[in-house]
């Protein structure tokens, strides 16, 4: 084999190994933040937002998640399952500041889990992203996904977002309810399921800059192996 042809084979298989690397990079990349399902998330309102995830802290497993409830959310429910162990800082009107769940059993990297609670939005916030604060604990670490985007500022950027829920407008049964004070979640009247799972846009832009450079460097192995 000729000098030339060496350095030929040795691009394919480069090309090949490259593009098979992104093109696997790409799943891993989208599951790799914290999601949220918000159920017809509307101001004045109830709403169950379920908090998802498949991915430990740097591959060590999950002990648990700790919300701080930001404003604009006038109380929290959380919902009780088997997985966690569910705690809770109360502050005025016994309303919870911070939830925390902790796992019964930690949650391998991989796996994937959820934790949900009923979140009462504020009649103000409607029209508005309201973002929630979590801390991801860890057998070994942790991750803070707390960065919000700034004015200006590219989502795209944030290494560890935090997740957000677009709150739609109050709709006159649920600004009625609210106005009169009464906080039971099962009064007011939801509007239609609205998944607002973020869909993470570094994990949008990966995956699809994954395939596509996964797909050049196949084009590129497959020409290189032509010329031999």
């Amino acid at each position: 084999m000729t000098t030339r042809s060496a350095r030929r084979s040795a691009l394919t298989l480069t090309g090949l190994a490259l593009g098979g690397a992104l093109v696997l990079a790409a799943p891993l990349a989208a599951s790799a933040h914290v999601h949220v399902h918000a159920d017809g998330a509307a101001a004045g309102a109830t709403s169950r937002l379920e908090f998802s995830f498949s991915h430990g802290c740097d591959g060590a497993a999950t002990t648990a998640l700790v919300f701080d409830i930001p404003q604009g959310v006038d109380n929290v429910t959380p919902v009780v399952d088997g997985v966690w162990r569910v705690s809770r800082v109360l502050g005025e009107n016994n309303v919870p500041t911070q939830v925390t769940y902790t796992a019964i059993t930690p949650i391998e990297n991989g796996l994937a889990a959820s934790a949900s609670f009923d979140a009462l939005f504020s009649s103000k916030v409607g029209g508005t992203d309201i973002a929630f604060p979590v801390t991801q604990k860890c057998v070994t670490g942790e991750t803070e996904w707390n960065q919000v985007a700034k004015d200006g500022e590219d989502p795209e950027t944030l290494e560890s977002p935090a997740p957000v829920v677009a709150v739609g407008a109050a709709s006159s049964a649920s600004s009625d309810h609210h106005d009169d004070g009464d906080h039971d979640e099962h009064a007011a009247a939801a509007p239609a399921a609205t998944d607002t799972t973020s869909t993470d846009p570094i994990a949008t832009w990966l995956g699809g800059g994954a395939l596509v450079l996964g797909a050049a460097a196949l084009v590129v192995a497959i020409l290189n192996r032509r010329k031999v």
